[in-house]
Order: structure tokens, then C-alpha cells, then sequence
């Protein structure tokens, strides 16, 4: 995929994780506290920050140095941060409990991006080095 994928939904991950956590804290705030859901929304939303953040690198790598591994990572954080974060917010909102055990298959392709990018990471070559053959 293009680096510009992975720059725009990083970009869309970081507004909407700025968007759905002042929405929390404000809007949200009485029904979430009533729920004693309020540390899982925060959560939901601080991961989807961290994420954008991870989705903006992978974009980087992707055009410094287009791999398998990068488009993995990116497919990890672009659908494990949604799933993450998207069920935690429902969880918080809702309190339907099965939501908590698909959280866990978000987490797994935040583990699996981490895992690509670390891959890519090392596979970049040092500035000023000759290509590999």
C-alpha cells in the first residue's frame, strides 16, 4: 500500500481519538462515571492515540523503505486500533460484556504491528550505505 494510506488513517486515528476523548471526558462524562466505565473509555481513546502515532511511522517506513513488513505493521495498527479501542468505548458505553472478548483480537494486531515494524525497522538501510544486492 501507499505510505499515503498509512499517513492519512494515522491522521484520522489521531483526530478521532482527540474527538471521542474530549467527547468522553465532557459529554460522556456523567454516564460513563455512573457506569464506573470511565478508566475503559480513557483508555479506548489514549491507545488510539498512540496508535495514529505508530500508523504516521509506519507511513514513514513505508517511503523510505516499501516492505512486506511495513504494510504488515500498518494493517496490524490500522485494524488492531480500531478493534482495541472501538470495543473498549462500546464496552464503556454499553456494558455488554462480549465486547471485552474482542478486545483482545484488536491487541493481538497491535502485538503483530509492533512486531512488522521492529521487522522493517531493522531491514532500513543506513543513510550513506550502499544498497544491498
Amino acid at each position: 500500500m501507499s505510505h499515503r494510506v498509512w499517513l492519512a488513517l494515522g491522521a484520522a486515528c489521531g483526530f478521532l481519538a482527540v474527538a471521542l476523548g474530549a467527547f468522553g471526558a465532557h459529554g460522556l462524562k456523567g454516564l460513563l462515571e455512573a457506569n464506573g466505565q470511565t478508566a475503559n473509555f480513557e483508555t479506548g481513546a489514549r491507545y488510539l492515540a498512540y496508535h495514529a502515532l505508530a500508523l504516521l511511522a509506519v507511513g514513514w517506513f513505508a517511503r523510505e523503505q516499501p516492505s512486506r513488513a511495513a504494510t504488515i505493521a500498518g494493517w496490524g495498527f490500522g485494524l488492531g486500533a480500531p478493534i482495541f479501542s472501538g470495543t473498549l468505548m462500546a464496552l464503556a458505553l454499553t456494558n455488554v460484556k462480549l465486547l471485552g472478548a474482542i478486545t483482545p483480537l484488536g491487541g493481538l494486531g497491535l502485538l503483530v504491528g509492533w512486531f512488522a515494524l521492529i521487522v522493517a525497522g531493522l531491514n532500513l538501510p543506513d543513510r550513506g550505505a550502499a544498497p544491498k544486492a
